[in-house]
């Protein structure tokens, strides 16, 4: 009986998958000889290797002997930094890549090596998640699909791409202008709030304040709130601009507690929290270093915050949860006060109950405070004696043994 082979393979549309890491599959729809239809997924980087595999065993096919002799097609090699855009262009050239394929000879087009590459995976009949599918500019809902491993893909860098909420103009060479509804690849995300972005075939540093992701508002990838706080230098000193902003001197310590995307961090002074710009930071560290870094960010200027952009628009109907001082100044003290415990007793100890233990406190083993202002001092500083505990209590914490022995040596007193 003949083996079956691929008679025909259709590109349905690509999927965006975040397992084993964020990556794209094309969606291919796979007619075999015996009439089967199948539903497989393939990377770009899974085309291309086995797309030189192909001419390796097929050289005079691949115009390796002779260029003339060449009819197997060709494949662009895959980009190192891919992103949703490129991934949707790429679908004209792999359609029309497999179109011919599937026509060449039999001895090509019916090899073992084709035939392997388009049969079913195990992965292919379980993906990792169910994700949406693009197909000529519209978006319909994958089949349900169900949770599974799948084999590690290794493949180039995604780009994220993020919309531009407001019309920025650019006042540097390195900056680009963009407008409202313009999307963006971002090729690097600085802690400082600028981010280098692509936008066709302009690229340059845009703050993080103007863009927002396509899927929801709040960033994936910020941090929670650290509240034990990281030391940090000022090697820049600011004035705050506004009511959330806090003021620094040049070589002040302050702790970080929120690492913010758009390059305005959250720090504590004392009993104060605000928003700085991260550029103006260090991390505690040798003064050597802080010198080389207040030179670099001598003419470097802070991004601008999202709350001074007055015309943002967001595509999103919940907005981005913020945090308000209030809260970090709140969360910031219950953290201390748990830390610092017995400080936070001494505190509440007049409206706390009293222990057991602090019952007999007025006896006349516990030092008082002399009039004098010297002796008090000295017996301020003098350790406390703890009090007498009760009888009652004595008898409730010790151990059995102890127990029999004082209610027998009390019956003996009593007779």
């Amino acid at each position: 009986m003949e083996e079956s082979y691929v008679r025909l393979v259709e590109l349905l549309g690509f999927e965006k998958r975040f397992f084993p890491s964020q990556h794209y599959v094309y969606m291919l729809m796979v007619k075999w000889s015996d009439l089967s239809e199948k539903i497989i997924y393939r990377t770009y980087p899974e085309f291309h290797t086995f797309h030189k595999s192909l001419k390796e065993m097929f050289p005079i096919e691949a115009g390796q002997i002779e260029k003339k002799d060449r009819i197997i097609p060709k494949l662009p090699a895959p980009r190192w930094l891919d992103s949703e855009k490129s991934t949707e262009t790429r679908q004209s050239t792999l359609s029309d890549y497999c179109s011919l394929l599937i026509n060449l000879r039999p001895h090509i087009s019916r090899c073992k090596l084709l035939t392997v590459f388009f049969s079913v995976r195990p992965e292919d009949e379980n993906p990792p998640a169910p994700n949406t599918l693009k197909r000529n500019e519209n978006f319909v809902e994958s089949r349900e699909l169900v949770r599974g491993n799948a084999s590690e893909i290794s493949g180039p860098i995604i780009l994220d791409t993020y919309r531009v909420v407001a019309d920025f103009e650019k006042t540097s060479k390195h900056e680009i202008a963009l407008h409202a509804g313009d999307q963006v690849e971002i090729v690097e995300k600085n802690q400082n709030g600028w981010w280098f972005c692509q936008c066709e075939s302009k690229r340059g540093w845009v703050p993080a304040a103007y863009l927002e992701p396509l899927d929801t508002p709040e960033e994936a990838e910020e941090a929670e709130p650290n509240y034990e706080g990281e030391l940090h230098v000022a090697i820049k000193a600011y004035k705050a601009e506004q009511e959330d902003e806090i003021s620094l001197e040049l070589g002040q310590t302050i702790e970080v507690i929120h690492k913010l995307l758009d390059g305005w961090w959250v720090v504590r002074k004392g009993d104060e929290t605000g928003h700085v710009p991260s550029m103006f930071l260090h991390k505690a560290g040798k003064k050597e270093i802080y010198e080389a870094e207040r030179l670099n960010i001598q003419r470097q200027k802070p991004p601008p915050r999202r709350s001074s952009i007055s015309n943002a628009k967001s595509i999103h109907n919940k907005a981005r949860q913020k945090i308000s001082q209030d809260t970090y100044r709140r969360n910031s003290r219950r953290y201390l006060q748990q830390k610092g415990g017995l400080r936070v007793e001494n505190k509440n100890s007049r409206g706390a109950a009293k222990s057991p233990l602090r019952e007999r406190k007025n006896q006349e083993n516990i030092p008082k405070q002399s009039a004098s202002s010297s002796e008090g001092e000295l017996k301020k500083d003098a350790p406390v004696v703890p009090p007498r505990p009760s009888a009652e209590l004595i008898l409730e914490r010790c151990s059995d043994n102890t127990r029999k022995r004082v209610s027998f040596h009390g019956s003996e007193v009593k007779e």
